[in-house]
């Protein structure tokens, strides 16, 4: 007891000084209503940011499923749109009744994520991480939501192996949208941007700006998807077709979630080109 009035008395001065700001902050918060305010403000504006802060780190790790459930509704609105264009083709007037003419045919769209990707390669692939067991076969279109992405070229139970666009072994078919001539692309092995568009006779009118589609002329691609856009149309005299350049809708280098087109005519199709 000795020591501690011996303690109180030796820091009597620093306690005063405490127990005086105690009671001051007491004061203020009670009695102040601008200041209590003021200090309650700040309290919960300090809360509101800790929250906002453990939203934003809950939200990060939530975006890859979200991505992942955005290209499932992308896929089932994409087979919707068919289905519908399926029943409005019988009633549009008009119709283009040339021999090229390919009917709509019914196509099943099955999203896919890009696990591996090569752009800098004369033959670049794709791995997607979905195969047999998802119902994806060898000779599939697969598309994203900018246009065309290539074709599938081999599958196991899990994954699936696409040659792209970019690849110097690929040739698709493709029609300029304007006026509806058909030639088809081909990569020179160097820009991952670029592809040539080949077969286009002299004769026809082609401008920089013209898109160019899918044909429809195989049942890999429904008619219409876009392929790319025409940047340079060259025509040197004496030459029969155009050597024409085009800047594809589809960045490869940004590829994450793509669909897998699969064409359930395509059988029925197949019996047709079999000899007899």
């Amino acid at each position: 007891m000795k020591n501690l009035l011996q303690f109180i008395m030796q820091h009597s001065c620093l306690l005063l000084f405490i127990l005086l700001e105690v009671l001051a902050f007491l004061l203020i918060s009670t009695n102040q209503s601008y200041s209590r305010s003021t200090i309650l403000t700040s309290s919960n504006q300090l809360i509101a940011d800790v929250n906002a802060t453990g939203d934003d780190i809950v939200s990060y790790f939530r975006l890859r499923k979200d991505n992942e459930q955005l290209s499932e509704q992308i896929s089932r609105l994409q087979e919707q749109v068919q289905s519908l264009e399926n029943a409005l083709e019988p009633l549009k007037e008009n119709a283009d009744t040339t021999a090229y003419k390919y009917a709509h045919l019914n196509y099943q769209v099955i999203p896919a994520k890009v696990i591996d990707l090569s752009t800098d390669q004369e033959h670049n692939y794709l791995t997607l991480n979905k195969g047999k067991r998802d119902s994806i076969e060898v000779g599939m279109g697969v598309v994203c939501s900018q246009g065309v992405v290539g074709v599938v070229s081999r599958v196991n139970e899990r994954f699936a192996l696409v040659v792209p666009l970019i690849h110097t072994g690929i040739n698709q078919s493709a029609r300029i949208k304007k006026n509806g001539q058909i030639g088809f692309t081909s990569w020179q092995g160097h820009d991952y941007r670029h592809i040539n568009l080949a077969e286009i006779a002299r004769h026809i009118m082609v401008e920089e700006g013209d898109s160019v589609i899918t044909s429809g002329l195989t049942s890999t691609f429904p008619e219409g998807i876009m392929i790319g856009v025409v940047e340079k149309a060259r025509l040197d005299e004496g030459d029969s077709y155009y050597n024409i350049r085009m800047r594809l809708t589809t960045d490869f280098r940004k590829l994450h979630y793509v669909q897998v087109l699969r064409n359930t005519a395509k059988n029925e199709i197949d019996e047709l080109m079999v000899d007899e």
